[in-house]
């Protein structure tokens, strides 16, 4: 299914053109969260949302229902926007109940009420059924997710980290934007709640840099990561794993901890590649670091093979997709990562 992007919606709603239905599918909350807020103040003023904004479930409500208050003429309000969550269950109806639903939603759209904007939210849907072949030709689909590869994911986020920060009134350096979605790992949620605090941490300097990024976010995950290397370099598997298990119970969250060791490999095969005798300051301009810091990953790079890093990076994209997929405890997903970094074979 084709889709547009969250920035290509929000720039046609600033051209004020009409979008009778949209849908939002995937399953980044951040992403989601920000289309919904755009489209409600693109057409429903602040004062007027108890009437102009609805909410219905397509696992409870009923398309009658739903299609009725579409062609309702809203309260107090010029125009209404009408939210329909869990568009996946109406996949789930029986054959003729799914048809006759998607042949209401179709002569709908065909012909949408003009101040009625009907908005469907759904994590995924089947493309060869006809339910998503309609949304793909009657409506707006926007891609409310980011990519599935790391290293793009990353480059994503950091231009919608810059909108965060601009929303919390502070101004973020592009620079400590990318640092700071690189060590997430691309996690908007984390994202914002990172720049919740460092908006509070820099207070009337309103700026947040790189240095700040380095001292607030990445020092206490780093240096534990830093451990955890020395570690997977010197093939210790069960050190690792009870390390990983205190990291855990001490509260560490596996995607930022799978960021974090997947920047710090990043960082490592960077650190492999500088000329010989660059120390200091020098290696911490090459790498984007601070010097003490850089210092650090030229030291901890010469204990590991290349290949064993490059394996070692395959392997993380790897956790990376399996913890986003959900199939697997987030636990058992780092475990088995571990063990495998820490591997005298590494596959």
């Amino acid at each position: 299914m084709a889709s547009v992007s969250p920035e290509q919606l929000l720039a046609r709603l600033a051209k004020g053109k009409p979008v009778p239905g949209i849908l939002l599918l995937g399953n980044e909350s951040y992403l989601r969260d920000l289309c919904r807020r755009k489209i409600s103040d693109t057409y429903v003023a602040e004062g007027v949302r108890d009437w102009g904004i609805t909410q219905f479930s397509a696992d409870g409500d009923s398309i009658s229902a739903i299609l009725g208050q579409a062609q309702s003429l809203p309260m107090l309000a010029p125009q209404q926007v009408i939210f329909v969550r869990d568009v996946e269950a109406w996949e789930r109806l029986g054959d003729d109940s799914r048809d006759a639903l998607v042949k209401q939603l179709s002569e709908y759209l065909d012909n949408p009420a003009p101040f009625s904007v009907l908005v469907f939210e759904a994590g995924a849907l089947d493309q060869r059924m006809r339910l998503a072949k309609m949304f793909a030709e009657k409506t707006v689909v926007v891609g409310v997710e980011l990519s599935e590869k790391p290293e793009e994911r990353a480059r994503l986020a950091g231009p919608l980290a810059l909108e965060m920060a601009r929303e919390l009134g502070v101004e973020l350096d592009r620079e400590a934007a990318a640092e700071l979605a690189e060590i997430l790992n691309g996690d908007l949620a984390g994202i914002r709640t990172e720049l919740e605090k460092l908006s509070t941490y820099v207070g009337d300097r309103r700026r947040i840099t790189r240095e700040d990024i380095e001292l607030l976010v990445v020092s206490a995950r780093k240096y534990s990561v830093w451990e955890l290397t020395d570690m997977l370099a010197s093939r210790q598997p069960s050190l690792a794993l009870e390390f990983l298990d205190s990291l855990l119970r001490e509260g560490e969250q596996a995607p930022a901890l799978l960021g974090a060791l997947a920047w710090m490999y990043r960082k490592l095969l960077e650190a492999q590649e500088l000329p010989p005798g660059i120390y200091g300051g020098q290696a911490a301009g090459r790498l984007h670091m601070q010097a003490k810091t850089a210092e650090m990953a030229v030291s901890q790079s010469r204990k590991f093979p290349r290949a064993q890093l490059t394996t070692g990076l395959a392997a993380l994209y790897e956790a990376d997709s399996r913890l986003k997929s959900g199939g697997t405890s987030q636990r058992a997903v780092m475990e088995f990562l571990v063990a495998r970094l820490a591997s005298s074979t590494p596959k």
